[in-house]
């Protein structure tokens, strides 16, 4: 995006109020300096208020200066909701932002992901549990998405990335802030081998409502929520009732009817979440959804598909007897579910996860039912 742009755009996103005349004038328009040039004519034709275009005319000069000098980093970013490069699941959440600050590689944010929250003050097997689960994910292929709060959401951040996976931090401050302020090393190690998202202005302090917008955002970008730890009252069952509602999967893990910790987890499976035990659950869950994807997301990714001759296992798997065991029962000939699992002496959940992570990586085709290596 061009400074030009990015100015425009940081216009309308400084304007305020209300986001339906601002995202109509945006739509209308071919990208966000033709939706500025309309002048305030146009603007208020499409619902602007006086103090909207006051505001579109001239921007607050602090913020307007700090924020452009946070996009002239290379690697900060501003993405408009009409942008190809915008998340597209983000657009089906309620009220979906206007704009979205990146730091990081914004097209990790496309990727795969499922979103682990949970306690603020969790046990250390809970914080266990997290950096457990995180670090199956991230073997599966997938990212992890989560607030970056303190507990749970620190831990599965910080296991993914010490998995070398890919993590997606969405903060309810300004980009350029973290909170709690000890996250600070934590964000900025996410923002270099993942992907920090706001849809606040840098510079915007921590706020009471600013968590459970950006729950929203946690929730809509994952394709399941998984609730490792939360009591009866907690922001981490906000964003599993929003992942509900946007469709998405919700899970739970159970616990010890003694830990105030994980009666939230209780409530949610009584509602009708899934309980889960082991990652490899949520995987099995995910499979249908994921494998339907697939195509879109190797395409989008650049995965490698077709055009890839793996003649060895991938790094992360070469240690891994299960892992060893399947690929050498596959080979370029489509073997049924079954047969794999004959040959591996595994279960059928295990052998499904670990072939969906083989799909994911670009190294297992799916024909009709039956696995094979990639041609």
């Amino acid at each position: 995006m061009t400074r030009q742009m990015d100015e425009a755009l940081l216009r309308l996103v400084m304007a305020g109020g209300a986001l339906a005349p601002r995202r109509a004038l945006l739509q209308g328009a071919e990208d966000a300096t033709a939706a500025i040039a309309r002048g305030v004519a146009g603007w208020r034709e499409h619902g602007c208020t006086p103090e909207q275009c006051a505001a579109l005319e001239r921007p607050e000069p602090k913020a307007w200066a700090s924020t452009l000098r946070w996009l002239q980093d290379d690697h900060h970013h501003l993405l408009a909701w009409t942008d190809p490069a915008f998340p597209p699941s983000l657009l089906e959440v309620p009220n979906p932002p206007l704009a979205l600050f990146m730091a990081g590689d914004p097209s990790l944010a496309w990727r795969p992901s499922v979103a682990l929250v949970g306690s603020r003050s969790p046990t250390p097997g809970g914080r266990a549990l997290a950096a457990r689960f995180a670090g199956c994910f991230v073997e599966a292929g997938l990212a992890v998405t989560s607030g970056l709060a303190a507990g749970i959401d620190a831990a599965a951040h910080q296991a993914t990335l010490d998995a070398g996976g890919c993590t997606v931090a969405v903060i309810g401050t300004g980009p350029d802030r973290a909170y709690p302020d000890s996250h600070a090393r934590l964000q900025a190690r996410i923002a270099a081998d993942g992907v920090v998202l706001s849809e606040y202005l840098p510079g915007t302090p921590a706020r009471p409502g600013h968590f459970p917008a950006r729950n929203r955002l946690v929730a809509g970008l994952a394709l399941a929520t998984v609730v490792v730890e939360a009591a009866q009252r907690s922001g981490a069952l906000i964003t599993a009732r929003l992942a509900a509602e946007a469709g998405r999967e919700v899970c739970a893990l159970p616990g010890s009817v003694l830990n105030p910790r994980a009666a939230g987890c209780h409530r949610l499976i009584r509602e009708g979440a899934a309980l889960v035990e082991r990652p490899e659950d949520v995987l099995e869950l995910l499979a249908p959804t994921l494998r339907q994807q697939l195509p879109g997301l190797q395409s989008r990714l650049a995965t490698p598909t077709e055009q890839a001759l793996p003649a060895l296992l991938p790094a992360r798997w070469a240690n891994d007897p299960d892992y060893q065991c399947l690929w050498r029962a596959l080979d370029h000939n489509p073997s049924g579910m079954d047969s794999l699992i004959t040959r591996c002496g595994l279960t059928a959940p295990q052998v499904s996860s670990m072939l969906l992570a083989m799909e994911l990586a670009g190294i297992v085709v799916c024909v009709h039912g039956r696995y094979c290596r990639t041609p």
